[in-house]
């Protein structure tokens, strides 16, 4: 998953880019409001964390702009603004979740999950596919019960299918969620990444679907669907 943190506090950005990285998250940073907007107009994030007393560009006008465009990913306001008018302002802008400074790194990390979790309309932090199952608060995947060991990659490959169950994903979108601004994307990447989780997990789990990308589904939804095609 990919995170816009816009914050012009550097020791603060510092800390919650690492916190947010040692989660499993893609984090790009901007410092200021124009760069923030800049970024979130152009690149495809899963979650913002926004600050609102940004230079250049306040962080309610990025937020405004943004929805006037018709971007919709989920944006978290992060201030020192603790007054009711300056929250309802940011709702009102088209916020989904609000947390005043100073604040715990555990809890925005708890709101980010529950962001994600609620534009992918999943109710727990835990994925249950099948036989697979994803704890999204601690990182974990098992499948039959028995752990599986990922790499970061891999693991963000599969939570992102995973959030979008049933969705045939292209390899550009994969690419986008899965690296930085700064990467060298190369899409190639991609199948050998999903060859690695076939070997580790079910090689019917993930489908492919040829010429769009990849879907997630379960294995026993799958052939109860062919069942009743027949």
């Amino acid at each position: 998953m990919r995170v816009l943190l816009v914050e012009d506090d550097k020791d603060l950005q510092r800390l919650l880019k690492q916190a947010l990285s040692d989660a499993g998250y893609v984090v790009d940073a901007a410092a200021d409001g124009e760069e923030g907007h800049f970024l979130g107009d152009t690149e495809p994030y899963d979650v913002v964390i926004l600050d609102l007393g940004l230079p250049k560009m306040d962080g309610v006008r990025v937020l405004e702009q943004w929805r006037k465009a018709g971007r919709k990913m989920p944006v978290l306001i992060l201030t020192a603004r603790d007054r009711w008018s300056d929250k309802v302002a940011g709702f009102d802008a088209g916020a989904d979740d609000y947390l005043a400074k100073p604040f715990y790194t555990e809890e925005l990390l708890a709101r980010v999950r529950a962001l994600l979790r609620r534009a992918a309309g999943l109710a727990t932090s835990e994925i249950e596919i099948g036989a697979l199952r994803i704890d999204t608060r601690s990182s974990r995947v098992t499948f039959d019960g028995n752990p599986v060991k990922l790499t970061s990659l891999e693991y963000r490959l599969l939570a992102y299918l995973a959030h979008h169950r049933g969705r045939v994903v292209s390899r550009t979108e994969l690419v986008e969620h899965l690296y930085d601004q700064d990467f060298d994307r190369d899409s190639n990447t991609i199948e050998v990444f999903v060859g690695r989780l076939r070997k580790k997990l079910d090689p019917n789990l993930i489908q492919t679907v040829r010429g769009l990308g990849y879907s997630l589904e379960s294995p026993d939804a799958l052939r109860a669907e062919s069942v009743a095609k027949a």
